[in-house]
C-alpha cells in the first residue's frame, strides 16, 4: 500500500504520523492509492475540499474530540482496518451566493450550509423550494441546510433531524425561530432546489457559512447537490458511518 497522509499539528496526530510511516509506504499525492487523514472532524472537512479533484479514497484517523466522520486508530488493527474498509460516496451541497454588492461567490459543504444573522438583528428571509414556498418570512438566527452526514451535527444541536445516509434527502432546520416561532424543521428531496433571500439586507443583513467558508453581506442563496463531486471516504467495518449515523439516532442525552 502506498498512501498520502495529511495531518492536524498536534501531539496526538504526530505519534500517529509517526507509528504509520513505520507500517506502510508514503508516497506524493499523484502515486497514492488512498489518502490517510490524521485530524478531527474540521481538518477532514478541510482536506476532502483540497484534495478530492485527485480522486482518491479517503482514510481518517481521528485525533481529535469526537470525530464522527474519522476511524479510531488501533495500532494492533491499523493495517487490517484499512484492507477490510468499507468505501462511502458522498457528494457535497453547493451553494451560489448574491451579495449586497451583486458579486456571485460559490461554495461547497459536505455537512451543512448555514444562513445566519450578521449583526444584533434577528434576520428576516423566504425560503422556497423551486418555485414553492417554504417560509415567506422567517425571522430569527437563521437556518440551515444539512446533508446527511451532517445531520448529526450543527442540525441535530438546533433539534433538526437525523437522516439516514441512504434517504436521498435534505434537512432545512431553522435557528433559533423567532416568527413562525413553532416550526422545526422541513425534509425535502435531495434533488430540490431552495433558494433563501435576504428580505432586509439594509437592517438586516446575513452571511452565508458552508461548513468553514464564510460570505458576508449576502442577498440570495441558491442551494443544491452537486452530483459532480464525489467523495471517497473509507470506514473500518466494526465502525461505519451508517453504525454511526444509527448510535446518534439511539442515543440518549446525559446531562
Amino acid at each position: 500500500m502506498q498512501a498520502f497522509i495529511v495531518y492536524y499539528p498536534n501531539i496526538r496526530s504526530t505519534k500517529i504520523v509517526k507509528f504509520i510511516k513505520q507500517k506502510i509506504k508514503i508516497t506524493s499525492i499523484k502515486k497514492s492509492e488512498i489518502i490517510i487523514v490524521v485530524g478531527g472532524d474540521g481538518f477532514m472537512l478541510q482536506t476532502l475540499k483540497k484534495f478530492y479533484k485527485f480522486k482518491k479514497p479517503f482514510y481518517g484517523i481521528n485525533s481529535g474530540d469526537y470525530g464522527f466522520l474519522m476511524n479510531k486508530f488501533s495500532k494492533n488493527n491499523f493495517i487490517s482496518d484499512i484492507n477490510k474498509s468499507k468505501i462511502f460516496l458522498i457528494s457535497p451541497l453547493e451553494m451560489k451566493v448574491k451579495t449586497k454588492l451583486n458579486k456571485i461567490k460559490k461554495a461547497i459543504a459536505i455537512n451543512e450550509i448555514s444562513v445566519l444573522r450578521q449583526s444584533r438583528q434577528a434576520a428576516s428571509m423566504s425560503i422556497k423550494i423551486g418555485k414553492k414556498d417554504l417560509i415567506k418570512n422567517l425571522r430569527g438566527d437563521g437556518m440551515l441546510v444539512s446533508t446527511p452526514a451532517g445531520s448529526t451535527a450543527y442540525n441535530l444541536s438546533v433539534h433538526g433531524p437525523i437522516l439516514n445516509l441512504n434517504s436521498n434527502k435534505l434537512a432545512i432546520s431553522p435557528v433559533s425561530p423567532f416568527r413562525p416561532r413553532r416550526w422545526r424543521s422541513k425534509i425535502v428531496s435531495d434533488k430540490s432546489k431552495i433558494y433563501i433571500k435576504n428580505l432586509n439586507p439594509k437592517k438586516r443583513p446575513i452571511m452565508a457559512v458552508a461548513d468553514n467558508i464564510e460570505i458576508k453581506n449576502v442577498a440570495s442563496i441558491k442551494v443544491e447537490i452537486n452530483k459532480k463531486i464525489i467523495f471517497k471516504l473509507l470506514y473500518s467495518k466494526k465502525n461505519t458511518l451508517e453504525k454511526k449515523n444509527k448510535i446518534e439516532q439511539l442515543r440518549k442525552e446525559i446531562f
